[in-house]
């Protein structure tokens, strides 16, 4: 038994958990591994008690750093500071624990450097930000142990890399260090953990054999619209959520964007007056220190409720919260339970959460959830591979402080699973690219940035360095603006695309008050309070999230459900039969195995709407797909509508349907190529490029308070990318941005498995003489883009009646 764990639980009246004692016994053993246990049962206890054990069981204890705890969040690190820093106070230990984060203030981080805590609770770009710092190896020598929390929220993103990294010269300098990473329940647990250990021997996994109960509800509206469109529902089911905040002590109302947080907001302040002073807003554009004002009051229990994001997705506890709202389709399994676990984060307390959905269709999605979470089809995190542009940072930030040599960085950083498959001409490369800029840009002094002395690779320019710990980091946006008061007080951040389109007199939504634009003063936009009701909403780029496969899965197998017709149906689907009578009278119901494809002629023109429940992304690139086979048959032009459920294809001239079903419509032969010819690869791959070259450091993205303006870095990486084109085809920067561009925002292998899916089902061809109930939301999104002096809704009513008669 832990000592001090026994002791201090003892204390708390408290029994610990077997997966704490198991966690507790392997880090006493000396192993590595992967901690995976549901939110609210101790997860961080069950690895700071084996830490402080195995810190007091040496007797030859080190200066400086014992324990680096990085955590991907700075709200999650502040938790993290409060819960260990209890303990060493309720045991008193003299284990300091020191934070250190980007707004940690510069004479905090001198203190650090000179007296150095035992633990540091970190993020990952500030452990970058501290091997860019002289001596660090020093500084490092006296680590144990480096704690990963919420590891599978960083491994799907390049922050992931960036650990990978990080540890693989953490082992060099401490060869027995120990690893362990803390992550909710993904798909892929055991790659997870090789990944996190970078094929160092055989880890522990610790897998709490707890169940968390979830009690799961879904709202459902007075009247059911056959004809529904996406965020038609939403705020008009106000008056259900409002008797749900009443009852419980605080809610948190998840949105999938923050556009939908600031509307749901001020609805919610409009339908409810009295909740002011006792609603909150919280999202990643604010600033500081309105999200922090936010948590502390969550901890305190004085907010009925908070409209939150992904911002409050990840293990900070708030022991009020009993209840949970998710706003709108959850898009994966495992997203949903995290939101879930955000309520009762107590052991063995409920987690109560009510599903709203934002359309008629979407109400499919309360089964599906259900069905999802029943049979555990949690997703697995696709982690980055050859990730070129954080290798080049990292080769610089090494230079920038004593420096590295080739053969053993090469021999670091082959161990990670991101870069186990890199040649030795590949690394050679990106040598030359730090030193002389590669093939291309050697004639340009800038790009030679690392200099080699006696085979040593440095950073000799005060101004390089300088300029590179600015740039630390895998995390890129758009430009964001900041949002003043003319008094002069910081609201938060927005994206300078959406500043650009007002004028000074327009008034927009923003941290939940109407504001009016004064002026645009270098990168701030200037603001006052407005008086009325009326305002634009802003719209972050990138905010929106497409379903998992394991989702669309779910979704599909509601169908079966749907056709069999059994008494104990989920409520969801009861409510939704007169929908789904109104798709057979018109067209047809697919069963679970079969593609409905439906071929429909309006005023509009001729449409082609298929329905593969693959998820928004997936179904751009099919529609392209689909869209050059057809006009491969018959030239053609086509605009492109998709949704989560499906996409159409709308053309001014009748369509080859027939023959083209014959020759392989949905057929994956070929399909790469057609992917190529069908999708405008080259543009999307020069947007994804820019973001390479920001990390990678071909592009300086500017000082703090003085970022470089979205047009400018867009033409300074698109001038890079057209040279390496014409002039070095090879590039890794540009090969990366292609394979990036596939696997991220085309999800090619996740196409093919639907195309490969769908040659196995029975293709479903309907002619209806009107649009159906599947087919309105999809004709809906690309309705709402046409040009009439009526808004979109209105049009869409008057259509909506037309159907209905």
């Amino acid at each position: 038994m832990n000592t001090f764990a026994e002791t201090w639980f003892f204390n708390q009246q408290w029994q610990p958990h077997r997966f704490q004692q198991d966690t507790w016994s392997a880090i006493a053993n000396g192993r590595s591994g992967l901690l995976n246990a549901p939110t609210g049962y101790g997860k961080t206890f069950a690895v700071w008690f084996g830490v402080l054990q195995r810190y007091y069981r040496n007797e030859q204890r080190k200066r400086g750093v014992h324990c680096l705890w990085i955590t991907p969040l700075r709200a999650l690190s502040a938790e993290i500071l409060q819960a260990t820093r209890t303990v060493s106070d309720d045991l008193e230990l003299d284990y300091r624990i020191g934070l250190r984060t980007g707004d940690t203030g510069a004479a905090e981080r001198q203190r650090q450097k000179t007296s150095a805590p035992q633990a540091l609770i970190t993020t990952p770009e500030s452990v970058h930000l501290l091997m860019a710092s002289k001596g660090y190896g020093d500084y490092f020598s006296g680590l144990e142990f480096v704690v990963i929390d919420e590891w599978h929220e960083l491994m799907g993103s390049k922050r992931g890399v960036l650990v990978e990294l990080a540890l693989s010269r953490l082992r060099t300098i401490c060869p027995n260090l120990q690893v362990w990473g803390i992550s909710a329940t993904i798909g892929n647990l055991e790659e997870a953990m090789e990944i996190l250990l970078g094929g160092r021997g055989k880890g522990t996994l610790v897998r709490a054999s707890l169940k968390k109960d979830i009690h799961m509800e879904t709202l459902l509206p007075d009247v059911l619209e056959r004809f529904p469109w996406a965020g038609h529902l939403g705020t008009t089911m106000i008056d259900k959520v409002l008797p749900i905040i009443d009852a419980h002590q605080s809610t948190l109302l998840f949105t999938n964007t923050r556009s939908q947080a600031e509307i749901w907001y001020h609805r919610l302040l409009d339908a409810a007056p009295q909740l002011a002073g006792a609603l909150a807003i919280h999202h990643g554009s604010l600033s500081d220190e309105l999200r922090l004002w936010v948590e502390d009051a969550l901890h305190r229990g004085i907010l009925k409720a908070v409209v939150c994001t992904s911002s409050l997705d990840l293990g900070v506890d708030f022991r009020p919260v009993d209840c949970v709202v998710q706003i709108g389709s959850p898009k994966g399994v495992a997203r949903f339970v995290q939101r879930a676990g955000r309520s009762g984060h107590r052991p063995g307390e409920t987690s109560k959460i009510y599903f709203l959905p934002t359309h008629s269709l979407e109400i499919m999605e309360g089964a599906a959830i259900r069905y999802a979470v029943q049979h555990q089809l949690l997703e697995q995190r696709l982690p980055y591979v050859r990730s070129f542009d954080v290798l080049l940072q990292y080769m610089v930030t090494l230079a920038v402080s004593d420096g590295f040599r080739a053969d053993e960085l090469y021999n670091e950083i082959i161990r990670t699973h991101c870069f186990s498959s890199i040649s030795r001409d590949e690394f050679d490369e990106c040598l030359l690219m730090v030193t002389q800029g590669g093939r291309t840009l050697d004639t340009y002094e800038e790009f030679h940035k690392v200099v080699v002395e006696n085979g040593l690779y440095k950073v000799t320019s005060k101004r390089v360095a300088m300029r590179h710990r600015l740039s630390i980091g895998a995390i890129v946006s758009d430009t964001m603006m900041r949002v003043k008061f003319l008094s002069g007080k910081y609201l938060g951040t927005i994206e300078e695309w959406f500043i650009s389109r007002l004028q000074p007199g327009d008034t927009f939504w923003f941290s939940g008050r109407l504001l009016e634009l004064v002026r645009v003063k270098d990168i701030q936009a200037i603001v006052r309070p407005a008086a009325g009701k009326k305002g634009a909403v802003p719209s972050w780029m990138g905010g929106r999230f497409p379903i998992s496969d394991n989702f669309g899965a779910a979704l599909r197998h509601t169908f079966t459900e749907i056709h069999r017709k059994s008494r104990h149906l989920p409520t969801e689907l009861r409510y939704l039969q007169p929908l789904f009578a109104e798709q057979r009278r018109v067209s047809e119901l697919p069963e679970e195995d079969e593609l409905l494809v439906e071929y429909i002629h309006t005023r509009h023109g001729y449409h082609l709407f298929v329905y593969p429940f693959e998820g928004k992304l997936v179904h751009e690139g099919m529609a392209a797909v689909v869209a050059y086979r057809l006009s491969s048959i018959r030239k053609a032009t086509f605009s492109i509508a998709s949704n989560e459920y499906g996409f159409e294809l709308l053309c001014d001239d009748p369509l080859p349907l027939d023959e083209a079903l014959q020759t392989g419509l949905f057929s994956t032969e070929k399909l790469f190529d057609d992917i190529r010819s069908g999708i405008n690869i080259r543009e999307m791959a020069r947007r994804k490029f820019r973001d390479i070259a920001g990390i990678a450091g071909l592009v300086f993205q500017g000082y703090p308070g003085k970022p470089m303006k979205t047009k400018h870095l867009q033409a300074n990486s698109g001038l890079f990318f057209s040279v390496f084109e014409e002039y070095d085809s090879g590039n890794l920067l540009l090969r990366q941005a292609y394979d990036e561009v596939y696997d991220f925002q085309l999800e090619a292998s996740r196409m093919h498995k639907a195309f490969e899916r769908i040659s196995t089902h029975r293709i479903v061809v309907q002619r209806p003489a009107q649009l159906t109930p599947f087919a309105f939301p999809v004709f809906a999104e690309s309705f709402r883009e046409r040009y009439s002096n009526e808004d979109w809704q209105t049009r869409l009513e008057k259509l909506k009646t037309q159907l209905e008669a």
